[in-house]
């Protein structure tokens, strides 16, 4: 039997010659029209009241930029807003309707607005599942409204730990809480909920919307993905904020974020995919944090150059210096009186491989330097600034990239670096170690005079730089000869010596970033011209090493502090 209410219906006539055959195939036939009909029309009215039905949006932000117009965008859309705080007062004087959150609660804002969106009037809304009957049933009994869209970004820690003189009083009030919570449980809901947080998607949603009535699945789907990097993004800086303010250096859990700067072009090797990121709190003397002045981007190679160049330079503050990186190594290092001399001497120390160089500078560059580089093809110069008459004339060179970065903060505190290897990652603080000549231990007979020590802390640093196994030969004035990254240290030792030949002289030093295993490396120093040597010491055979210097009247110091670069 049918029951309920009669939805449509259509008289089937009787003909004086029916049988029971011929009026049970007209009815059937009528039947067979009217049902669809009257199908597409209920389907119809109904998706039509779906579509004018009130859906219900929470914005509450910290970042008001395009607030206004998403808002109304939504209004038009036919979305009812809950808002709180400075958010509904931007819209209520902006002429937008909105409904506190008081209003929905029953329940006023406490602690100081700590407390006020935490409240199951709130996250039942946003958490029931649309298609589950219980759970509509439970919205239905407790007068709970469901919600539809939310609008959240968080209260601004990380700029607020970004000043200088930041309390951490100051620091925990902007920690965001219900925030946070509104995000994590709108996008668990994502079947259902729509859920914005960076204003960039602003345009999307409401494009969306305004076409479908609602935003696509695929669509929520992303959104959602995103709002949960975003939110460990903000828990994971809270959490080092409040580590380091305790002191704990090796936490059970590393918690490392990083914003995306830019996809590259490719990585070491052009079929390789590489994208940079940037720490989440920049530092400020970084190649990240350089202006580029001109030429095209900066390439995956290009910028592990650039750094280790920018790293090196560091080293060289008292006086006018050039750092030449290529592949990672010094090239060429060379110091003077004024920034020319500084790049003759740099030029010097390697004609050849300084070209298609990256170039390191610690002072601002003049005229007469800018032509010297001009005149040979660099792939990278970076310094504190560009005379008028010197940029022009570098800005000549369509390729080379000309990068200017704000040498007062070379000192800022260092982070710790980060390298990866398969299955996870090493950390380690950087090497800043700053030697003192006065902790050096002289082990000779010979004993090194003032200016082959000056020399030796010149030719150190050098050595910190480059890949060890590492040699560096070194004059008062510049690097005389590089030998990096050898399986041994007479091999790196020889290709040092060889390469400074006959600039060896008296003024000249050996620097080792670690020990000598075997005393070779002294001897073969010696016996080519060099009359000082540093080095850490600590190998069992250093007596070995001892004796063979003293053979030749070498002066060899120990520093105590090895300086490998892997």
């Amino acid at each position: 039997m049918d029951h309920g209410p009669i939805i449509a219906q259509q008289a089937v006539p009787i003909y004086p010659d029916d049988t029971v055959e011929t009026l049970e195939a007209r009815v059937h036939e009528t039947e067979h029209q009217l049902f669809p009909a009257t199908l597409r029309k209920v389907l119809s009215q109904r998706m039509e009241k779906e579509k004018t039905k009130m859906k219900r949006a929470l914005i509450s932000v910290s970042d008001k930029t395009n607030l206004v117009d998403f808002a109304k965008g939504l209004t038009e859309n036919g979305y009812e807003i809950v808002s709180t705080g400075g958010t509904k007062k931007a819209l209520d004087e902006a002429g937008i309707k909105t409904i506190s959150v008081e209003e929905v609660t029953n329940f006023p804002e406490i602690l100081d607005g700590r407390v006020k969106t935490l409240n199951p009037y709130i996250h039942g809304g946003l958490l029931a599942k649309r298609n589950d009957p219980e759970h509509m049933t439970t919205l239905e009994k407790l007068n709970i409204k469901p919600i539809d869209l939310v609008c959240v970004n968080l209260y601004p820690f990380k700029q607020t730990i970004e000043k200088p003189d930041v309390t951490r009083e100051e620091a925990i009030e902007n920690i965001d809480i219900g925030g946070p919570s509104l995000l994590r449980a709108a996008s668990k809901n994502y079947q259902d909920v729509t859920v914005v947080t960076d204003k960039a998607d602003y345009d999307l949603v409401l494009k969306e919307i305004a076409e479908n009535g609602n935003t696509t699945l695929e669509t929520r789907a992303k959104l959602a993905a995103k709002v949960f990097r975003a939110t460990a993004a903000y828990d994971a800086i809270i959490a080092n904020y409040l580590t380091k303010q305790v002191g704990l250096e090796d936490p059970e859990k590393l918690t490392l974020t990083y914003d995306l700067k830019e996809k590259m072009r490719y990585g070491e090797n052009s079929h390789q995919k590489a994208w940079l990121y940037e720490d989440a709190i920049p530092k400020r003397f970084s190649i990240l944090q350089a202006h580029q002045l001109h030429g095209k981007k900066l390439s995956y190679n290009n910028i592990k150059d650039a750094d280790e160049a920018l790293r090196c330079i560091r080293e060289f503050q008292d006086e006018p210096t050039v750092v030449a990186m290529k592949h990672m190594n010094p090239c060429g290092i060379g110091r003077g009186d004024s920034l020319e001399e500084a790049w003759d001497r740099a030029y010097e120390a390697d004609s050849v491989s300084i070209f298609g160089g990256v170039i390191a500078l610690n002072r601002k560059v003049d005229l007469a330097t800018a032509e010297k580089m001009h005149k040979i093809f660099l792939e990278i110069i970076i310094a504190p600034g560009f005379d008028d008459d010197a940029l022009e004339i570098l800005e000549k060179k369509k390729n080379v990239r000309l990068l200017e970065l704000d040498f007062d903060k070379e000192n800022e505190p260092t982070r710790p670096e980060v390298v990866s290897v398969m299955g996870g990652i090493l950390q380690q603080e950087q090497d800043t170690l700053v030697e003192n000549t006065n902790d050096w231990k002289v082990v000779t007979k010979a004993q090194p005079t003032a200016a082959q020590l000056k020399t030796m802390m010149f030719a150190l640093k050098a050595v910190k730089h480059t890949k060890s196994n590492a040699i560096v030969v070194a004059n008062d004035e510049r690097t005389l000869g590089v030998g990096a990254g050898q399986p041994n240290r007479i091999d790196s030792a020889k290709i040092a010596i060889n390469h400074a030949g006959d600039a060896i002289d008296d003024r000249a030093v050996l620097s080792s970033d670690a020990f000598f295993p075997f005393n070779d490396c002294v001897e073969y120093a010696a016996k080519h011209g060099i009359k000082a040597i540093v080095q850490p010491g600590g190998s069992i055979r250093d007596k070995d090493s001892i004796e063979m210097a003293d053979k030749y009247g070498v002066a060899m110091v120990f520093t105590g502090y090895r300086h490998f670069r892997h």
